[in-house]
């Protein structure tokens, strides 16, 4: 089930533009030295950059600059926090900024060929990713190649080690392997055949492994217990467990090095950009009042989909990539319900119809919404032969969204329903039923027996199980006559026969007797269904035929 999260949505927005809400959202971070003997490094931005370069008391700060003007090796590689700042270390940092107001006016007059070449980066070098392990500044990598990781399988803290830690062992770990394919060359010149006894140094190897694997089985002490736990209980699924002392350094060492590995193996097909590991689905929407956990991967943009956290419009549906940015648009956004025509209403409740070629981009943006709750969904941009109609909840700030299902305009094979979905704030409250019984009573008004379309959902299933199964039951309470016909049901509730047999079975009211199918009457679930429906009593959560204004659209 989703968190319900009460958000106070204030009703004007501060100046600015959007450009400047991204850009104020990108979290820098300045790299520190484990060691603490490097000068301190201070951040400058262009302008200050220029203005210091023309002091005469810094004279090494061009060369400083002009020394690195090429791209980082890799997306990863040393690049500075944004393509408008430069770390520069110049012990007349501080000095120089401070004569930087003074200067302006002189340097407008003068030559600006001096200026420093801004640093390019690679095309998959995306500032507004960040590791999401907490406390994390992004810097290092667990294989010690990179200066930057942004996934958990790359991040040094969740693994419990530091930058420099993970660059020694990367060392060791090429030099190891420098040695082992010395040995093997040295082994191919030998002719050694499949039978050949192993060497005097491999065997002294297999000697020393089995003496360095001997205590690997030993438990932990009492002091390294409360060691491990203190750890699990400070950092819980944030942090890798503690890992010394638990087997031999032998075999911990092979475990670091397979890691190391993959996380490489993961950053090669991220720079390919075949994955985007940690950062590929969004994780929670806010939504209105709402912040809703999602359930599947919905093909948003790569620029959204990174940031783990999306930001709609509850009424147009524009996705946005931050609060305040939805703030300053929600302050403009002149929509309060769907576009298109409102073919239902009563009480609160209203239906919209929403034609998916005259609404292209709202339409698009439903179906991209509906992907984060729905696994069986193929349809996001192509929308121009269906319609939607999008049920909203009224009050006295707009319609807010609460289902919808899309139909074809000219369905073959008579779908009433292509696609359909509650939202997670609404379900269990019986409007699931609502939609599918809107749907039905389309089909009634068009003449027509209806079905969804195949294959449904887990909980689609379950939904229009539910809702055939009181549909035959209230059909066979009302029933006056002698003999029932499966199509005489389906005529008076639209409801395809093929169901009808379906569900007859599942509740074990169609039976095989001398070469006939006979429909039993079960007096017993009808009582049942009758005693549940005078305890619900008179619930709003029913749709009425009468207060549907609605005719067939004429083709497409």
């Amino acid at each position: 089930m989703p968190r319900r999260r009460q958000r106070h949505m204030p009703g004007s927005g501060s100046d600015g533009t959007e450009d400047s809400d991204s850009s104020a959202e990108r979290e820098q971070t300045n790299s520190s030295e484990s060691d603490g003997h490097m000068p301190k490094r201070q951040r400058l931005t262009r302008a200050s950059t220029r203005l210091s370069q023309s002091s005469q008391d810094t004279p090494d700060l061009k060369r400083a600059v002009d020394h690195d003007e090429s791209p980082p090796l890799t997306p990863t590689g040393n690049a500075p926090s944004s393509e408008s700042e430069l770390d520069i270390s110049s012990p007349n940092a501080s000095h120089d900024e401070s004569q930087a107001k003074d200067q302006t006016s002189r340097d407008s007059d003068k030559d600006l060929s001096h200026r420093p070449k801004r640093r390019r980066c690679h095309e998959t070098y995306n500032f507004n990713m960040k590791c999401p392990t907490p406390g994390c500044n992004s810097l290092g990598h667990l294989t010690g190649k990179h200066e930057r990781h942004f996934a958990v399988s790359g991040c040094p803290l969740y693994h419990n080690l530091s930058a420099d830690e993970c660059k020694v062992k990367a060392i060791s770990r090429e030099k190891q392997e420098e040695d082992v394919k010395t040995q093997e060359e040295s082994n191919s010149r030998t002719h050694a055949t499949r039978n050949q006894t192993p060497t005097s140094k491999q065997s002294r190897y297999k000697e020393q492994v089995a003496e360095l694997r001997k205590g690997r089985n030993s438990g932990l002490q009492k002091e390294q217990k409360e060691k491990h736990m203190e750890h699990r209980q400070t950092h819980g699924n944030t942090r890798e467990p503690l890992l010394e002392n638990i087997t031999s350094e032998y075999d911990l060492e092979l475990f670091r090095k397979a890691q190391a590995r993959a996380s490489e193996d993961l950053e090669k097909l991220r720079i390919q950009g075949q994955i985007t590991e940690g950062s590929n689905m969004i994780k929670t929407i806010l939504f209105g009042r709402y912040e809703l956990d999602t359930w599947y991967h919905s093909p948003y943009p790569e620029e959204y989909a990174r940031l783990g956290r999306l930001y709609v419009c509850e009424f147009c549906l524009k996705y946005m990539k931050s609060q305040t940015i939805l703030r300053r648009h929600m302050a403009k956004c002149v929509w309060k319900h769907p576009p298109g025509d409102e073919v239902y209403r009563k009480g609160a409740i209203s239906v919209f119809e929403v034609d998916g070629k005259k609404n292209k981009i709202y339409c698009q943006n439903l179906c991209l919404l509906a992907k984060l709750f729905l696994d069986h969904k193929t349809l996001y941009y192509d929308v121009e032969p269906f319609l939607f109609y999008v049920m909203t909840e009224a009050d006295n700030t707009g319609c807010h969204l609460v289902g919808y299902f899309s139909k074809e305009k000219n369905s073959f094979l008579n779908y009433n329903v292509s696609c359909i979905l509650t939202m997670p704030q609404y379900m269990r409250q019986g409007f699931g039923k609502m939609l599918i019984d809107f749907s039905y009573l389309l089909s009634k008004v068009e003449e027509k027996v209806g079905s969804p379309e195949r294959p449904l959902s887990d909980l689609g299933l379950i939904s229009y199980r539910s809702y055939w199964k009181e549909v035959l039951l209230r059909y066979m309470y009302n029933f006056q006559g002698k003999e029932i016909s499966i199509k005489e049901i389906s005529q008076e509730t639209a409801v395809n026969p093929v169901d009808i047999v379906s569900t007859l079975q599942s509740l074990q009211m169609l039976k095989y007797w001398k070469g006939k199918h006979l429909v039993l009457k079960r007096q017993d679930l009808i009582d049942e269904w009758k005693a549940k429906e005078i305890k619900r009593g008179n619930s709003n959560k029913t749709i009425d035929p009468s207060s549907l204004k609605w005719t067939p659209p004429k083709g497409t």
